[in-house]
């Protein structure tokens, strides 16, 4: 309510030392028709500059800090699979039961596929992990590995928009956190149910990104692109 108060109050303010200033013109000059020509010609001219500020520059600015913020998230992405992504998908696409009924998709030379229509198949899949099969020993130590750095990449400013991969990075973490907490060689049956499904669900997430992030450099980095497909994580049936 302050706020408010205060631009008011300063929008009054400012009405009135125009309407001063004006008034002193008058008395000096004593030419209205001037005055007023000036006025309406300014007045006018305001709603070009509505137009030249508002809809042309501050668009074409946004635009460009839209294109850089992405641009710097996705260099943050390129590390986070870099580093750790690719890994955690080799690790465990090899024991998901129902890969082979999506394999196709994460096929990216198939000419057939499209990106889009890739992700739109793999938001809606769901992994059936063996979980007996997976070493989780293994994979807590790749995970705590990488602790520090997926809790850097949690604070870093140019993930806090990106809100699906932001809970994917948390699904994973949370996946180390689980696994540091338990005595992995006494697991009951509700911990290994509860262990599969945070792991399917933080694979789950992660493929997604991962098709996203393929879709992005296809579109911007394509020299990129071809490295990423020589490296697909998901050719595990070849």
């Amino acid at each position: 309510m302050k706020v408010k108060n205060w631009r008011i109050i300063t929008a009054i303010i400012f009405l009135l030392l125009s309407i001063i200033f004006y008034f002193i013109h008058y008395l000096i000059f004593h030419d209205a028709h001037h005055i007023f020509i000036y006025l309406i010609g300014d007045i006018a001219f305001v709603f070009i500059e509505v137009i030249l500020v508002t809809l042309i520059i501050h668009q074409l600015l946004n635009q460009w800090e839209k294109n850089s913020h992405l641009k710097k998230l996705n260099m943050v992405i390129e590390v986070f699979f870099s580093e750790f992504g690719r890994e955690f998908l080799i690790h465990l696409a090899k024991y998901d039961n129902n890969f082979k009924n999506i394999s196709k998709y994460f096929d990216l030379n198939t000419e057939n596929n499209t990106i889009n229509n890739i992700l739109k198949e793999v938001k809606k899949y769901k992994a059936d992990l063996s979980i007996d099969k997976i070493d989780l020993k293994k994979l807590k130590k790749i995970l705590l590995d990488k602790r520090f750095f997926i809790m850097n990449l949690l604070q870093n400013p140019n993930l806090l928009e990106h809100e699906a991969f932001t809970e994917t990075i948390m699904a994973i973490f949370h996946i180390a956190e689980e696994l540091k907490s338990r005595n992995l060689d006494k697991l009951s049956k509700d911990d290994i149910s509860h262990t599969k499904k945070d792991i399917e669900r933080a694979y789950n997430l992660l493929a997604y990104q991962w098709i996203n992030y393929m879709k992005y450099i296809k579109e911007n980095y394509p020299y990129f692109y071809l490295f990423a497909v020589r490296t697909n994580p998901f050719n595990i049936l070849d």
